[in-house]
């Protein structure tokens, strides 16, 4: 019996869904349809400082609104922090993570490194895991290549050492980072291949690590293209992308699926939703969705 695909769509409840965020929705959506799989919902709300009041439900409602049906039980990560501090233990146990008490001031200094993303060489390695009063918990990356097939973006290849070194799985505050919430519950929920914007391909290597480190299976990737907005920014909520307006869901269906190279005829401009839905299901090509591209 052939096993049931199974997608995701996984908002971060930090403001409204804008265009970005229906473009990943859509194509994880339709890659899961019209494979007659399942297509699951997750809330990543491990990060209540980043949260928006109302985001939850304003989510839900549009997705709704935008035509959106999901399996199952909507998953909130804020209800998964004991699974989590479960891993960050067992991780810990196996030598795999240790405490660390540097800042990211203290990492430049002693590297010399210019301010963004810094590579942690792993100066806390070594000490015994202290409960001192300021800590986060690091995951130990040893050299070496992680590569995985992307079905967009092709051959992913990363030396997650060279890139990262030894990553942060709960920072300082006690919140879990995504990295290890998203791999463990997208291994925990079966999901068979994760559809997401091309922002996160830098993540899916260090989730893979994770799951490798915890006996977990991955799932497939294919990362979509990212729209920008005339400055040739990422349409995000620190940009300002604008909320998806639900009285306009037919247009903006309709964009979002030549953005991903699929092209709805001139007979379904005047379409209902469901028509353009039942359209986009049955003619969903994976194959014609572009790289790269960005938003006019």
């Amino acid at each position: 019996m052939a096993s049931i695909y199974r997608g995701r769509f996984a908002p971060t409840p930090s403001g409204p869904l804008h265009f970005g965020s229906l473009i990943a929705a859509t194509g994880s959506y339709l890659q899961a349809r019209a494979q007659r799989g399942e297509w699951w919902l997750r809330i990543d709300d491990i990060d209540p400082p980043r949260e928006q009041k109302g985001a939850v439900s304003s989510i839900l409602s549009t997705l709704e609104e935008f035509g959106f049906e999901w399996d199952g039980e909507v998953l909130y990560q804020s209800k998964r922090q004991q699974r989590y501090q479960q891993v960050v233990e067992q991780l810990k146990g196996k030598g795999l993570a240790y405490a660390c008490s540097c800042s990211r001031s203290s990492i430049q200094k002693k590297t010399g490194q210019k301010k963004g993303e810094l590579v942690y060489p792993g100066f806390c390695r070594e000490q015994p895991l202290q409960q001192c009063e300021d800590y986060s918990i690091r995951l130990r990356v040893d050299d070496g290549i992680i590569r995985f097939e992307d079905t967009i973006q092709g051959t992913i290849s990363t030396n997650l050492a060279a890139r990262f070194g030894d990553f942060v799985i709960q920072r300082r505050d006690g919140y879990f980072a995504y990295h290890l919430a998203t791999g463990i519950d997208d291994a925990e929920q079966g999901i068979t291949e994760v559809v997401r914007g091309a922002d996160l391909l830098d993540s899916t290597p260090c989730q893979m690590l994770i799951q490798h480190q915890l006996g977990l299976p991955c799932p497939s990737y294919a990362h979509l293209p990212i729209a920008c907005n005339h400055s040739g920014q990422k349409l995000s909520k620190q940009s300002h992308a604008p909320a998806l307006d639900s009285s306009k869901a037919t247009i903006l269906l309709q964009k979002s699926l030549k953005f991903l190279g699929q092209m709805p005829p001139i007979s379904l401009a005047d379409a209902t939703l469901d028509e353009l839905w039942q359209w986009a299901i049955e003619n969903w090509d994976i194959n014609r969705v572009p790289a790269q591209v960005a938003l006019e």
